[in-house]
């Protein structure tokens, strides 16, 4: 059994609480705090209850030392901000003096410690680093979904050297989500995946064929599976070793009884660049890159779509981020948005495409981890959920 933070009592309890602030940053500055913003919810709960909150999580890859590019201190500042709420934020992960200061904070107050992947025992998922940061609390809560898949010292050891650990609301919501596509959900059941690779994606195109009616593949990793097919592709993106893998996925599903729909028609320019010429063409010639799904697709997927009772969407159909070849990611979107069906985004670039488009509140659950919901999807050990269920055995 998942313990959860609203099974235990934590009036005015000391609380080390896992977030995912792995937010996008440029310049120093947060360009996407929906990750800082799911964790609300929590933080104030454990604000009303009187906590001694210390917060941490990681951002980005600073591979074992401080970098000041990675520093946690913007989403501190903007938390304190959100929560018109005082944030000490301390210059360091673990050691006498940040004890000090968890243990100083008043009831219901708050303090963020620096980037735990600053210190390498975090990615190393060293006990003596997960010791030291286990005496930050009493209760352990992971709210951080995102990094759930990871066996990082924080998410995988400190569970087991807490009085207690739970998981939070967020983490709790993203599992009910997922479970809906996993536990005898509705059908129909639409996959739609995008992305660069196929073998980024592999496992779940597999995990989805398993549980999907209908199965609808674009990005850079559709010409893959086209290939597969022996259609020409162009100078479009081919992972010339996948081929056969594509084709045996394509046979698993015919097998299963899982239609497979690929791009019929494509937005194509000799160059991936904002000033791009671009065509749409049914066959796409030698010389050129497709780079996005064309409007055929777009219609075939979204009538797909329409019928759907289950959706899960994982990667864009394009490359979004440029106005030539947003159009078939923004389509599929708005086909999602318009289903009558239980929907699900993935995470990752889905995500951030659907809030690009100003869709996400016409989502039903916007994932805020793409690996952990993959794993999830897979049937993949979770070393969070594992050691939160160990620890209240």
């Amino acid at each position: 059994m998942i313990r959860r933070l609203q099974d235990i009592d934590v009036q005015g309890a000391e609380v080390l609480l896992r977030v995912d602030f792995n937010v996008p940053m440029s310049d120093g500055a947060i360009t996407d705090d929906t990750r800082i913003r799911r964790a609300l919810p929590t933080i104030r709960h454990l604000q009303e209850q009187g906590c001694k909150t210390v917060i941490c999580s990681h951002l980005g890859r600073p591979r074992g030392r401080p970098d000041p590019k990675l520093s946690l201190e913007a989403a501190a500042t903007h938390l304190a901000a959100l929560l018109e709420a005082e944030i000490v934020f301390a210059h360091g992960t673990v050691g006498d003096d940040i004890e000090e200061l968890a243990r100083d904070l008043p009831a219901g107050g708050l303090m963020m410690v620096e980037n735990l992947r600053f210190n390498a025992g975090e990615k190393g998922a060293n006990k003596d680093f997960a010791v030291a940061l286990s005496r930050l609390g009493r209760i352990f809560v992971n709210d951080a979904f995102g990094a759930m898949h990871r066996p990082d010292a924080s998410i995988a050891l400190v569970p087991g050297l807490m009085e207690q650990a739970v998981i939070g609301p967020l983490v709790a919501n993203e599992i009910e989500a997922l479970a809906k596509l996993v536990d005898s959900p509705k059908r129909p059941v639409v996959g739609i995946l995008g992305g660069a690779k196929v073998s980024d994606k592999i496992d779940i195109v597999e995990a989805l064929a398993r549980r999907c009616d209908a199965l609808l593949i674009g990005g850079a990793m559709a010409y893959t599976f086209l290939v597969a097919k022996e259609q020409e592709v162009g100078r479009s993106r081919v992972e010339r070793d996948k081929i056969r893998l594509a084709t045996r996925v394509l046979e698993r599903c015919e097998e299963r009884g899982t239609r497979v729909l690929l791009p019929i028609d494509h937005v194509v320019a000799e160059k991936m660049a904002e000033d791009a010429e671009v065509q749409v063409v049914e066959t796409i010639p030698e010389d050129m890159i497709a780079l996005d799904i064309g409007p055929s697709t777009v219609k075939a997927f979204s009538e797909e779509l329409g019928a759907a009772a289950t959706v899960f969407w994982n990667g864009p159909m394009g490359v979004f981020e440029m106005t030539p070849f947003a159009g078939g990611t923004k389509g599929v979107a708005e086909a999602v948005a318009a289903s009558p069906a239980y929907t699900i985004v993935g995470g990752g670039d889905s995500a951030a495409a659907v809030a690009a488009f100003d869709l996400s509140e016409r989502m039903d659950h916007v994932s805020t981890g793409g690996g952990a919901s993959l794993a999830y999807l897979q049937g993949a050990d979770l070393p969070g959920l594992r050691a939160i269920v160990q620890r209240g055995s």
